[in-house]
């Protein structure tokens, strides 16, 4: 299963991101909702491990996500996910890279149409480990901007494009609206110079990088800040409101929020 390896890879290169963090640096305050970098350890290796229960124990996956919810609703996310893991730091990144090293190297020999129990809906474990890689990616995205690190994208941000194709039609129904009987047409170049296209000739078009497509769908950075090019109302429509992740309705990064430090 190939997206496992795009996974392991996907996580590697955030492992080389925190390469220079010790001691008070990973309390260190991202651009994202004032998480630290320890929150988003925190957050990808509890999520990690919620996946990898799903598919070797699913009794305990089911008691653990009812004790997750549970904590939610009581304390909010961050409290219960903080509550959930308790390492911090080198110990905590340690056995991150421990428990992903795992799953890339278990889950590539799995049948992708395998199916999973999840917080939602049922899902093959092709989506769930694809979802992991795009939430490595899109926390990792204010990982490489508060240290300042340009990070060298690879064509395995493909799973992630494909996420923000076939959300179209969520990111719509999330937001309480109809949803176009046609999604615009995407022609979107590639880390590698590859073309990448999806659907059908249409007034209603986006071109440009499929990075910044990427990120626009996972809500890393406003469209604004990015030089696609959104050619009609629908395009326009929906650059504004993607979302490839589940969960309610979240607001896109205002315009200049998310960047780079320098």
């Amino acid at each position: 299963m190939e997206q496992a390896t795009d996974f392991l890879a996907e996580s590697e290169a955030l492992n080389t991101a925190f390469g220079g963090v010790s001691g008070d640096q990973w309390n260190t305050v991202t651009q994202f909702k004032g998480w630290t970098l320890n929150d988003v350890l925190v957050h990808l290796h509890f999520w990690n491990q919620m996946a990898d229960l799903s598919l070797t124990d699913v009794a305990a996956f089911q008691a653990r996500l009812a004790e997750t919810f549970a904590g939610i609703g009581k304390n909010g996310f961050r409290a219960t996910e903080n509550r959930m893991i308790t390492l911090r730091g080198e110990e905590l990144r340690a056995a991150w890279q421990t428990l992903y090293r795992d799953i890339g190297a278990r889950w590539v020999d799995l049948d992708p149409k395998h199916r999973v129990k999840w917080a939602g809906p049922d899902m093959s474990v092709r989506s769930s480990i694809t979802a992991r890689q795009m939430e490595t990616w899109a926390h990792g995205q204010e990982v490489f901007d508060v240290l300042g690190v340009q990070r060298v994208e690879q064509d395995w941000v493909k799973n992630i494009v494909v996420l923000g194709v076939n959300t179209f039609g969520w990111a719509y129904k999330v937001n309480g609206l109809d949803v176009p009987l046609v999604m615009p047409r995407l022609e979107l170049t590639a880390p590698s110079g590859a073309v990448w296209e999806f659907g059908e000739p249409s007034e209603n078009k986006i071109s440009g990088s499929a990075v910044e497509f990427a990120q626009v769908s996972a809500q890393t950075r406003n469209v604004g800040d990015t030089d696609l090019l959104i050619e009609g109302p629908e395009a326009t429509k929906w650059m504004s409101i993607a979302q490839c992740f589940a969960g309610g309705p979240e607001q896109p990064p205002v315009r200049g929020l998310r960047h780079r430090v320098s």
